[in-house]
């Protein structure tokens, strides 16, 4: 029974483990099935995708060459629609000149046929010719004649009033104004109470006692003191004299001598129009000649034209006694080659010489106020900031006091319009730089290399009259 039991037991053992193995082959069997089965999935969604990609394109393609089927198909019409509408415009064009020409030809044909139609035709059209060119010649010798009694002289570059006595009214009253409400805040500016103008100490007081003298002289109805500025270039002759008028009340009105000589036979006329035209003004007026050496030179030069000698000789006759209208102010800077008879209507002389270092470390200041600290006012209080860009506002970093000394020291000969320059040159590189700060360093590269052309400029002069 015992061995019975074990073969029952060793065949029960066979029968398990064959039928564990049946199992794992069946799990086999299933999970290749399976996997093959996913396989087979995948492959036709791999294939249904392409086709789905295959056919999409298909569709694309379909409806591009639709719409481009369409599109032509438009143009097509809407050209044939243009033709259309053009040939009906070309065919309405041609009636209607047809129309015309047929109607003018008539006139034509019933005017040559009449006799006194064709006189009252030719008659009219030659009253209208006659009427026409008669109004507009007429027109041009009237205000010709107006603009030669009432309009400025064509000499005349710059001045305060208007072209015409009633244009500027407005502008002039209201700076007038503006001037009067500022007038304390801008004697403060550089604390010389003359606007821009920064001279000497002696000078400066010379200029503001003229100033007052010819308020009170005007207010006298006394005759006006002649005046001669004389100096280097740039040295503020035509500020001062732009200011001198502005504090004594007067028209200030600025011409140049170089604009005389090429005017020819017209000069002598030119003269008479500008003093005649001086005269009107009902403040008074203080007429400036820049460059007068120009024409108003000695008259033995062998190299002066009659021409010029005429309107020197008309200068004089119109100076030659004391005006109660007009303050004549000369400046040049050759002062001794003005002829003797134009030297003896001078009164007051008035040399301009270079600034120095004080003077030059106010303009340094002035300049650097206007040029960098205020970059950008007048635009941005402009209404055209709307339409523009607005200006990059210029930050200063370390500019003190002994730097602008230290300029001021190095700018030695500068004269007022080369430090202008110089702080512009200073603008100029300041909005080059990518931070749009003025710096010391940047301050002192501009100041030396200004410096530098200033001295190239003064060997070159040098150079220039050694060989002359």
């Amino acid at each position: 029974m015992q061995a019975d039991h074990e073969a029952q037991r060793v065949r029960n053992q066979e029968l398990v483990k064959m039928q564990e193995e049946s199992a794992i082959r069946q799990e086999q069997i299933r999970r290749a099935i399976e996997e093959q089965i996913q396989e087979e999935r995948r492959k036709t969604d791999r294939e249904k995708a392409a086709i789905d990609r295959d056919t999409e394109k298909m569709r694309i393609f379909a409806d591009a060459e639709a719409r481009a089927i369409e599109k032509k198909q438009t143009e097509d019409v809407d050209r044939r629609l243009l033709i259309e509408k053009a040939k009906a415009e070309k065919e309405k064009w041609i009636e209607a000149i047809n129309t015309t020409f047929d109607h003018i030809g008539g006139g034509l044909r019933t005017i040559l046929t009449d006799q006194n139609k064709l006189v009252v035709a030719v008659g009219g059209a030659t009253a209208l010719a006659a009427g026409i060119y008669t109004t507009r010649e007429g027109a041009r010798v009237v205000w010709g004649y107006v603009d030669r009694i009432l309009g400025q002289p064509s000499l005349i570059r710059e001045s305060s009033r208007g072209k015409y006595p009633w244009s500027g009214v407005f502008s002039r009253s209201m700076h007038t104004m503006a001037s009067k409400l500022n007038k304390g805040s801008n004697s403060g500016n550089n604390g010389n109470g003359f606007g821009d103008v920064i001279l000497n100490p002696s000078l400066q007081k010379r200029v503001k006692q003229l100033a007052n003298a010819t308020a009170n002289t005007k207010l006298h109805q006394a005759p006006f003191r002649n005046m001669l500025f004389y100096g280097p270039p740039g040295t503020g002759k035509t500020m001062a004299a732009r200011e001198l008028a502005r504090k004594s009340g007067l028209d200030y009105a600025l011409m140049t001598g170089g604009d005389v000589a090429p005017l020819g036979s017209q000069a002598v006329t030119k003269i008479h129009q500008l003093f005649d035209w001086a005269k009107k003004s009902n403040r008074g007026l203080l007429l400036f000649i820049d460059e007068a050496d120009a024409f108003l030179c000695e008259r033995n030069k062998t190299y002066m034209s009659e021409a010029q000698r005429s309107a020197l000789n008309a200068l004089l006759f119109r100076t030659g006694d004391q005006s109660k209208d007009i303050v004549l102010a000369l400046a040049t800077n050759r002062p001794g080659d003005l002829d003797s008879a134009v030297a003896d209507r001078i009164d007051e002389v008035l040399e301009f010489p270079l600034p120095g270092e004080d003077e030059r470390s106010k303009l340094l200041r002035l300049y650097l106020d206007k040029y960098i600290m205020k970059a950008g006012e007048k635009h941005e209080k402009s209404w055209l900031r709307f339409f523009r860009g607005q200006p990059q506002k210029i930050e200063v970093k370390g500019i003190t006091d002994e730097l602008i000394r230290e300029a001021a020291a190095k700018t030695e000969g500068f004269s007022g319009r080369e430090i202008a320059k110089l702080m512009a040159s200073v603008q100029a590189a300041v909005y080059g730089s990518k931070e749009c700060v003025l710096t010391p360093d940047l301050f002192r590269e501009v100041v030396d290399y200004k410096v530098a052309e200033h001295q190239q400029r003064r060997r070159l002069a040098g150079y220039d009259m050694k060989n002359a």
